[in-house]
Parts: C-alpha cells; sequence; structure tokens
C-alpha cells in the first residue's frame, strides 16, 4: 500500500520512474533499521491511514503525503535534532522536485512540529501532528505493542533510568489542556489516550 502511494505521489512531480524507485528504497531502508521498532513503516502506515479519514479537510493533500513519507526519516535515539534532520532530507528532495520555497518551508514546518505537537495557526500541520499520535488513543492491546516497541527501541538504558524519562513525557501529554488539537482526533482518540496514557504511568510506577 504505503509503496503504491509513495509512487502515485512522486510521479506526479517527476517522470524518472528510476529516481523515483530509488527514493522508494532510500524510504524504506531508513524505515526498516534493525533498531526501529515502532518508528517504522507500520507507524507510517497507521499514520497514513488516520489521515484518510479526514482527507476532504486536508488542504495540501500531497504535503501531507511527502511529511509522512519523511518525518521519521532520520531516527537516532541519542539525538535530539531528529525531525531537524528529517526536515533537512525532505527539503531538498522537495527542492529536487521543483517545488517553490513557500510550500517547501509549509512541508519542513509539518515536520519539526512533531516535535512539540504544539497548535499550529495551519489546520493541515494539526491534523498531521495528531495523526502522528493518533497511536496514543487506540484500544489497550495495541497501545501496549506501542509501549513495549517504544521500549526496545531505548532498550540500552536500564529500567530505572527509562521509567523516569517515560513518565516524564506521559505526564506532559497529561498536562496537555487536550492532547489532540483537531475536532476529528480529539472526539475520537482524546479520552482512550488519557486513559493509556495513566495505565502506563501506573504501570512504571509500580
Amino acid at each position: 500500500m504505503l509503496k503504491e502511494v509513495f509512487f502515485i505521489l512522486f510521479s506526479n512531480y517527476c517522470k524518472d520512474s528510476k529516481y523515483i524507485a530509488s527514493l522508494w528504497l532510500d524510504v524504506k531502508n531508513a524505515h526498516t533499521q534493525s533498531n526501529r521498532y515502532y518508528h517504522n513503516l507500520t507507524h507510517l502506515e497507521h499514520l497514513y491511514q488516520n489521515l484518510l479519514l479526514v482527507r476532504e479537510k486536508i488542504n495540501d493533500w500531497d504535503m501531507i503525503l511527502f511529511a509522512t513519507f519523511y518525518h521519521d526519516y532520520v531516527y537516532n535515539v541519542h539525538k535530539k535534532n531528529n525531525e531537524e534532520q528529517s526536515a533537512k532530507k525532505a527539503e531538498t528532495v522537495l527542492y529536487y522536485l521543483k517545488f517553490d520555497k513557500a510550500r517547501v518551508d509549509f512541508g519542513v514546518d509539518m515536520i519539526k512540529e512533531t516535535k512539540s505537537h504544539t497548535v499550529s495557526p495551519q489546520s493541515d500541520i494539526n491534523y498531521f501532528t495528531d495523526a502522528d499520535l493518533s497511536i496514543l488513543g487506540c484500544d489497550w492491546e495495541l497501545y501496549q505493542e506501542y509501549m513495549n516497541n517504544v521500549r526496545r527501541e531505548y532498550n540500552f538504558y536500564p529500567d530505572f533510568m527509562y521509567k523516569k524519562g517515560r513518565i516524564k513525557v506521559l505526564n506532559h501529554f497529561l498536562a496537555m489542556q487536550q492532547i489532540f488539537k483537531t475536532n476529528d482526533f480529539f472526539e475520537h482518540f482524546e479520552t482512550q489516550a488519557r486513559s493509556n496514557i495513566q495505565k502506563e504511568i501506573d504501570y512504571f510506577s509500580k
């Protein structure tokens, strides 16, 4: 599914099928690295499926798709600039495809916003970052899988260190007035997300 979406998207802006294939292989390789247990192609698929539910409300669907494929292109748990580096990669590709600066900047901003997930004046960005967090509001069984996979990505940390940092992150979400910024995602995911997050905090607080 993702490969087909990728090829259709890029074919709208480039007629070089070999180049498009090389870009897909690059994205695929980045997301199938052995240390990626959550931030992988499954995450991209989940993000895409949730965005499809609000497609009619998206202003720039193609840019949403570009951001989907590149927002986690760089993922190194030892670094704090993954979003910025991922945005740089997307910027390079978009300029090669002859996008104008304003649209490239919009795509770059969309990717960078996945770092803070704060409210944006751009509705597309809010939909994108909400979809990125939608795993938080899934059923508990799927959330547990997500929780365990994130832990595996940080397996170099001993439990006492990981628990402290993870609980801090989770409490940050609970402290938000609302986790999801758009009405669509708020109504569908907010209550379950808060329940899941509290369960994870309770789990690590034992």
